[in-house]
């Protein structure tokens, strides 16, 4: 019975290496490393944001969001309107370039945002904003 337990232990301490508690890491508290801002033409707003880890092109895309949400209430706006985003990723490195119009309106079009909601939203789930 007594080896039973020691290999039943060896496997648990196997899973808990170095390497697996790093993947399991990144996987389950990416790493923000920031928000960069421009204001391209009065309401469209160009981000570019970076992390490492994360569960992958989803995680980065959410950040974004989070980021163009609290910008717009920043700016005095209620909504913002996903444009686009285009996604990078090497080596666990995720960036994200990602283009919004914020305004005091609900705007018009499929992918809008209520910012104070996300931004909301955003704490709860431990994701950074602007």
């Amino acid at each position: 019975m007594r080896a039973v337990a020691l290999i039943a232990l060896a496997g648990l301490s196997a899973g808990c290496s170095p390497a697996a508690e790093a993947a399991r890491g990144s996987a389950a508290a990416p790493l923000y490393q920031g928000v960069e801002t421009r204001l391209l033409d009065g309401d469209l707003v160009n981000f570019h944001v970076a992390m490492r880890g994360g569960a992958g092109a989803d995680d980065v895309t959410r950040y974004a969001e989070c980021a163009a949400a609290q910008y717009a209430l920043i700016r005095g706006y209620g909504f913002a309107r996903h444009v686009r985003t285009q996604i990078d990723e090497s080596a666990g490195n995720w960036r994200a370039d990602a283009v919004y119009t914020i305004s005091p309106a609900l705007p018009q079009g499929s992918r809008t945002i209520d910012a104070e909601v996300t931004v909301e939203n955003c704490g709860l789930n431990g994701i950074p904003t602007v």
